[in-house]
């Protein structure tokens, strides 16, 4: 099966976004790193949540500065610098890419997108779909693993659903972001399509659908294992890893 590039999609910009909660959390780097993946993805294309993070980010910065100083301790500086000798090459490539400008000019349309047609962020787990091989879940349903479930719960990956395919119906145990990079899918919520990020915690129970004449890709990044309420979806857990 050849994959569909998101590149050429992602031409318009999303119309959902991340609330304005979770730029903050992501801005601190207080989320894991599967949710801060599927945020810097969003980001990648959409002009207008990387401005909004700059004046989060300038904001805190301002408040920073306005407190007062602490005094260290004696040997402070010196437990620091050995500690920066000893630190080892960060295990979080998407916290690495955090620290280096993903874009170029802040109000373009898109960010300028390699031959991969993979955004920045991404590139960093997945070298090219082309190269990925799809784990089949179900019918019509593929999926690539990104990151497996952590001791907390987090997770991450890739699903590939086959235009009209559902997903069974679930509710969830904890946050869960997902970023379109090609096709489009829909729910209970609304309809979203290329750049989109759908954010849903555990307040809300839905079943995606692909509803275009292509496969929808998803990055999906959940922080606990989701509810399935069907018999089926129950079944279809532990092999699905969401």
């Amino acid at each position: 099966m050849t994959a569909h590039h998101p590149a050429a999609a992602m031409a318009l910009l999303p119309n959902h976004h991340p609330s304005d909660a979770l730029l903050v959390a992501y801005g601190a780097g207080s989320l894991g790193e599967g949710l801060s993946l599927a945020v810097a993805v969003h980001l990648a294309h959409c002009p207008d949540c990387r401005a909004t993070l700059a004046e989060v980010e300038a904001l805190g910065g301002a408040l920073l500065e306005d407190l007062p100083p602490a005094p260290l301790e004696s040997l402070s500086l010196a437990a620091t610098l050995d500690r920066l000798d000893r630190e080892e090459a960060p295990a979080n490539p998407c916290k690495a890419l955090r620290l280096k400008p993903l874009w170029s000019k802040p109000k373009a349309a898109s960010a300028p997108q390699p031959a991969t047609g993979l955004p920045r962020p991404l590139r960093a787990y997945v070298p090219s779909l082309d190269s990925l091989s799809w784990q089949r879940l179900a019918p019509g349903v593929r999926r690539v693993e990104l990151l497996p479930r952590t001791a907390s719960g987090g997770a991450a990956q890739l699903l590939r659903i086959a235009p009209g395919t559902a997903l069974p119906h679930h509710g969830h145990g904890g946050l869960e972001l997902t970023v379109v990079l090609s096709g489009h899918f829909a729910d209970e919520l609304g309809r979203y399509g290329p750049g989109d990020l759908a954010e849903v915690d555990g307040d809300t129970n839905h079943q995606p659908i692909a509803d275009s004449h292509r496969d929808c890709i998803c990055l999906i990044a959940t922080e606990a294992p989701l509810r399935f309420t069907g018999l089926m979806g129950r079944l279809m857990q532990p092999f699905i890893g969401l």
